[in-house]
Parts: C-alpha cells; structure tokens; sequence
C-alpha cells in the first residue's frame, strides 16, 4: 500500500504524457492551456511603433471577391493572421468573435488564412463564428509578416501598428477595448 501511495506522481505524469502524445486529446489541451495564459495584448510606445509601408494588398473573400486592402485605410483595422489547425488561434477566436459582436460596425477586422475558403468556412459555422475570413491574394505590406500564427495587429487610422502580438491573447479584455475606443475616436 505504501509502494502504491508513492507511485501517484509518476502515475499522473505518465497519464499527462499519454494525453499529449495521443492527437485526439493533445489539440483540446493545448487550446484549454492557450486559454488559461492568454491576457490582453501589450500596446506598442508611441515611439517603437512602425507604419504600414502601403496599403497595396489583395485579398479575397469566401465567396472569392477581391478585396482591396486599401480600402480600409483611414480606419482603425484589425488583422489576424490564423488557421483551423492551430490551437493557441483556436483558443482566441471566441475572444475575437465577441470583440467583433461589439465592434465590427466600427472596426475593420480581417482574419487571413492560408487555408482554402472551404476549410474556413466550415469552421466558423461549426463554431457559430461570424468573423470575416479572407485568403491572401498578394504579400501583406510591411511590416506585416503571418509567419507565425497567429499573429495579429491592430493598425491605428494613420497606419501606425499599435499592437503587433505573436501568439494568443484575450482580445475582448476591458483594457483592449479602452483602447479600440480611443483608436476610433482619434
């Protein structure tokens, strides 16, 4: 008895790896994990902050119309670069997606996936998502780079890069909205 009271912690080590080595239960725990450490995004000083270089970028939507990004310049733009397969993007979305309810008549958000219209689509359905998915058609300007997802930024009305965040965060935090709220009405 007293050899199996010493053996718990290895027991539930053992266990833990056998979660994360087995495809089916590693995904779910590493979303619940990107949850558990995400907080809202760092805004970038004044001074660090970097400019979009243009706003020459084509991108298309789900039902494959070009859209060009210059569209949206003079406004305050969020762009989040993600896939369906990518836990810490899967952890975020439901962040986005309420952020998006509250703000999408004011703010432009583009969610950008190197994944076929198709996959998308039938992820945000699945997940009873309503957030605008697009497909890049031409390179994103600089700065922007959607090498690591996700990635997102959030681009003040005079193009300068206020948030540029690598990995998950919880985008529908009081403090980030604070500082949608002033982005708008600057």
């Amino acid at each position: 008895m007293k050899l199996f009271k010493n053996q718990w912690s290895n027991i539930i080590i053992i266990v833990i790896i056998l979660a994360m080595v087995i495809p089916q239960t590693r995904k779910p725990i590493q979303i619940f994990v990107n949850k558990l450490i995400s907080f809202a995004p760092s805004i970038n000083d004044e001074d660090d902050r970097e400019k979009i270089a243009d706003y020459n970028w084509i991108l298309e939507d789900k039902r494959g119309k070009r859209i060009e990004f210059s569209e949206f310049e003079d406004k305050v733009i969020v762009v989040n670069f993600w896939a369906t397969w990518c836990p810490p993007c899967i952890a975020e979305m439901p962040s986005f997606q309420e952020l998006y309810e509250a703000y999408g008549e004011k703010v432009t958000f583009i969610f950008v996936s190197g994944e076929q219209h198709e996959t998308t689509e039938n992820y945000m359905k699945r997940k009873r998502f309503t957030l605008p998915s697009y497909k890049m058609l031409t390179k994103a300007p600089e700065p922007m780079n959607g090498k690591t997802l996700p990635t997102t930024y959030v681009i003040a009305k005079d193009g300068s890069i206020v948030v540029d965040k690598v990995g998950s965060a919880d985008w529908n935090s009081e403090s980030f909205r604070k500082t949608l709220d002033k982005l708008l009405s600057e």
